[in-house]
């Protein structure tokens, strides 16, 4: 069976004075997009490092925000970088067409608002805010500067496995989905990790663990593959389990689809050596994506509903091809995504990963989360606002169970892609 392959989108079509106000917001005409930078620490500081390299076309950075002094200060010597102790100033004051946005969780709503607001393109980490409630005020802040460049860094959607599991999906190949099962325990983490930063793994400060700051990416990927949410969610989150912290580093989640599928997803901070394993059945077989290898495709020759009602034996079961697909981990990743940014910016190139797509995957986390909270299964779309409440609780109420926070060793940030 042929592999699927990868189509571009069409440009989604705009009123003629939208494109002008999209036109007046790209610099001129050979001119490479000039980016703020806003957060240097472990993500902010990678994608500074991968600019300056210039492994991104058509982009300089212009300037670059962090609070912490120190961190600001191996930039002195970029030559035209303008340097700010806050995002806020960067915003209202530096010599930028766009800003990139890897502070802590919560800055991620309250500075992309402003950056919209001031009329820059925003490309904002994962996840796009905390809870349900910010993700519609930033993307509120977005609908009303429709012309300005959205995006979000799901770097994840840049993997060839995943792309052709996308692709097999939504062309039916896979038949109605049934169930998804999704193992990912090599998220480790380690104390020195947790006590790098005074605002991780801590209610206030994050918002959350596991679901909020590793698997973003996998919950995206979740809705993004199969193209669907689910409307009912009931989870058991351990809160500071396998670590001193007083947010979630070990969940088990159980998740109903509104055409009957269903869906397990496990995932921590703490086991190793871990396992990623994604499993997606469907009518007409299964796709199966583990570790380093390739993706997997095995296949029923009958779909295994129609083989059910017609098969004389009561032990028979579907014959089935066994498919294996050249599209492993390998792509381009946060390099990937940035270049779509600025295409996006210069040419009004259709993105990876629109960032009102985003609200997504924060919801799932935010109904694995609630869920616990009042240990009973939730229906999706949750209440925002009741979320929001239920969230502020724990910043009085958290076990406070962290005691320090250290200096932690250089290491490089593409290990844990």
């Amino acid at each position: 069976m042929p592999t699927a392959t990868t189509r571009k989108r069409p440009a989604p079509s705009a009123s003629p004075k939208k494109a002008a106000a999209a036109a007046q917001r790209r610099p001129a005409a050979n001119a490479p997009v000039r980016l703020g930078i806003i957060g240097v620490g472990g993500m902010g500081g990678y994608h500074a490092n991968y600019l300056r390299e210039g492994k991104v076309s058509r982009v300089v950075i212009a300037a670059i925000a962090d609070r912490n002094p120190a961190k600001l200060e191996k930039y002195k010597g970029w030559q035209g970088v303008e340097l700010f102790r806050d995002g806020a100033d960067l915003i209202a004051k530096a010599q930028v067409d766009a800003v990139l946005v890897a502070t802590p969780h919560y800055d991620h709503t309250t500075l992309g608002i402003a950056a919209l607001n001031r009329g820059l393109h925003l490309l904002v980490e994962k996840p796009i805010s905390v809870h349900r409630a910010d993700c519609e005020r930033l993307i509120a802040a977005h609908e009303a500067h429709p012309e300005l460049v959205f995006a979000a860094m799901f770097n994840q959607r840049t993997i060839k496995a995943h792309i052709r599991m996308k692709e097999l999906v939504a062309k039916g190949e896979l038949g109605e989905i049934r169930r998804i099962n999704w193992i990912v325990t090599d998220w480790f983490r380690t104390d020195s990790y947790y006590a790098s930063g005074g605002w991780r793994a801590t209610w206030a400060g994050e918002g959350g663990g596991v679901l909020l700051n590793q698997c973003p990416h996998n919950l995206d990927l979740l809705q993004w593959i199969t193209g669907m949410m689910p409307n009912q969610v009931r989870a058991f989150c351990n809160f500071g389990k396998r670590h001193e912290i007083e947010v979630e580093d070990e969940v088990t989640a159980y998740l109903e689809y509104p055409n009957g599928a269903t869906g397990v997803f496990i995932t921590t901070t703490g086991e190793a050596p871990g396992t990623n394993r994604l499993e997606i059945v469907g009518e007409r077989g299964k796709l199966i994506f583990e570790g380093q290898e390739n993706l997997k495709f095995v296949r029923n020759e009958v779909p295994m509903g129609e083989f059910c009602r017609t098969a004389a034996g009561g032990f028979d079961k579907p014959e089935t091809w066994n498919v294996e697909i050249h599209a492993d981990r390998s792509g381009p990743q946060h390099q990937g995504i940035t270049q779509n940014f600025v295409d996006a910016i210069l040419d009004g190139t259709p993105l990876i990963a629109r960032a009102e797509e985003g609200i997504r995957s924060v919801e799932i986390a935010n109904a694995m989360l609630l869920s616990t909270f009042l240990d009973r299964t939730v229906t999706l779309p949750i209440d925002g606002a009741l979320y929001e409440k239920e969230l502020k609780k724990r910043f009085q109420t958290g076990a406070a169970k962290k005691k320090k926070v250290v200096k932690a060793s250089e290491s490089s940030m593409a290990s844990t892609f």
